[in-house]
């Protein structure tokens, strides 16, 4: 008993030590962060787009390894002339995919950015998070830390952040910029709702922090008590991604009194999951396992899904950065499938104002880097109601197109207006989506879709600061789907891009 005791003390002790290594790690961040402001600083960003979630939630995902190129993006980091990027991936990224951002870059020669990026790959498409597969490669990790010249001036950039990557940095002795793992539970299903609470924001009725199928079955009970007229309630795991975690419950056929709580018992394995491949067996064990919260179904003829993302900066500065509008799909739409920039000028900024509420809580908590504020819109007669409906501290879906929108027009977001806007004062939007998918496209290579695009003038054009571009590529072949971005002065243009962008591509996989 007493050496499993200390053991058992050992191994908190450990873990104590290396949250304290850790703080010691953002602290040195903080220290030197304000240098890196000047174009001219040297620097090195590592990036590891690691999803390390829950690995069966994100199988239901059709190619969601790929999702790790969606931080591609941050290769624009390399228009600074003395920064220097690794970036790690689970596959070798191919040369043709590099070659096509690089050329995207203004401003910098191509070659003198390829110079200084440096790719490393696990060769491992193994369904556990790239962190993990790092952190069992010491060679591996040898390479990397060997290719950053001075760890004073560097820094991590990752997805999200769990107690993986906090490990990894301290094996590479690297801060990151992004949340400590201590506080991922605010951005949880449940930690959410507190936050909305604490904040004071509007939120749908329901529960929090409920582990199995039982405690579900009671918050459903409970929920038709409090709302007697509710038609339907949604039922979410903690760590839900894209919306794949949820599922829709109908109290359609309800018994009356007694019966009624046996009845929303043995209905449960009839959800509607919004994964395709989702079962309830595995959804009962991930409720069992990670938990969930249970909401009302906000039920309106005309219903948007709007989002605020912010930033906290290492120096505790707080930054409303952009405004979205949600596209969603599945069978309730709740799955994201893209987003329009910047969400609908009837009610951005009322969305940004209630966002930065819970934004503030969050930052007082001492979360660093990235987040998104998501909402649920339903108009009502003249006005809209809005519904806080989740937190998500990590970067997502929303966070490269905008980064790719900054960097590719140098333009600049107003927070005052909710708008974007070039250099010259010209206003842009896009329209970003990262399924657009067809079994049409499967076999098209990375150099076929670039060839379609050169062929198609389907490009981003620097001069009028407009136009398409591509990510996810290295999931076309395979699984015949693609991200694209389409940045236009307004969003009827935005979505003009999109449909002829998805035309082109459905004439050139036709068969002939």
């Amino acid at each position: 008993m007493d050496t499993e005791y200390a053991s058992l003390t050992s191994v908190g002790t450990n873990a104590a030590a290396k949250a304290d290594d850790f703080q010691t790690l953002q602290a040195r961040l903080a220290r030197t962060f304000q240098s890196f402001s000047a174009l001219d600083a040297p620097r090195t960003v590592l990036i590891v787009p690691s999803l390390s979630m829950d690995q069966e939630v994100l199988a239901n995902i059709s190619g969601a390894h790929h999702y790790e190129e969606r931080m591609l993006c941050y290769l624009m980091l390399l228009r600074m002339p003395r920064t220097r990027v690794i970036y790690v991936s689970s596959y070798p990224i191919p040369e043709s995919i590099i070659d096509y951002y690089l050329h995207l870059m203004p401003g910098i020669p191509a070659q003198h950015a390829r110079s200084r990026l440096t790719l490393f790959s696990c060769h491992d498409g193994s369904a556990i998070p790239l962190t993990e597969k790092i952190l069992g490669r010491p060679r591996l990790l040898e390479r990397i830390r060997g290719s950053i010249a001075d760890p004073e001036a560097a820094y991590m950039i990752c997805f999200n952040v769990t107690e993986q990557e906090r490990s990894l940095a301290s094996r590479l002795n690297l801060p990151i910029y992004g949340c400590d793992p201590d506080l991922l539970h605010w951005g949880s299903k449940s930690g959410s709702r507190k936050i909305f609470r604490e904040a004071g924001i509007e939120m749908p009725e329901g529960f929090e922090e409920l582990r199995g199928a039982d405690q579900v079955a009671d918050a459903l009970a409970e929920l038709r008590a409090r709302r007697p007229g509710l038609k339907r309630a949604v039922v979410k795991l903690e760590e839900g991604f894209s919306g794949e975690g949820n599922a829709l419950f109908s109290y359609e056929g309800a018994p009356e009194g007694a019966a009624f709580r046996p009845w929303v018992r043995e209905r449960l394995p009839q959800l509607a999951f919004e994964a395709k491949d989702m079962t309830w067996e595995l959804f009962e064990e991930k409720l069992a396992s990670m938990g969930g919260i249970v909401e009302e179904f906000v039920e309106g003829d005309v219903k948007r899904s709007p989002s605020a993302q912010f930033r906290v900066d290492p120096l505790g500065r707080l930054e409303a950065i952009s405004t979205h509008d949600q596209v969603l799909g599945g069978g309730s739409g709740q799955v994201f499938l893209g987003c329009l920039f910047p969400a609908d000028e009837e009610y951005r900024l009322e969305i940004q104002e209630s966002g930065l509420k819970a934004a503030q809580a969050l930052a007082a908590k001492g979360v660093l880097g990235r987040f998104a504020i998501d909402f649920l819109s339903v108009r009502e007669g003249d006005a809209w109601r809005h519904y806080a409906i989740e937190i998500n501290l990590r970067r997502g879906g929303t966070t490269h197109p905008f980064i790719m929108l900054e960097f590719l027009t140098e333009g600049q977001y107003d927070p005052g207006t909710g708008t974007f806007l070039t250099p010259s004062g010209q206003p842009r939007c896009y329209y970003a989506s990262d399924n657009v998918e067809s079994d049409a496209y499967r076999g098209l290579l990375p150099a076929d879709l670039i060839d379609i695009a050169a062929l198609n003038c389907l490009h981003f054009d620097g001069a009028s600061q407009q136009g398409v571009m591509f990510h996810l590529i290295g999931a076309l072949s395979e699984f015949g789907k693609l991200g694209v971005l389409c940045i236009a002065p307004t969003h009827e243009r935005a979505e003009e891009f999109y449909r002829r962008t998805t035309e082109v591509l459905d004439r050139e996989c036709r068969p002939a």
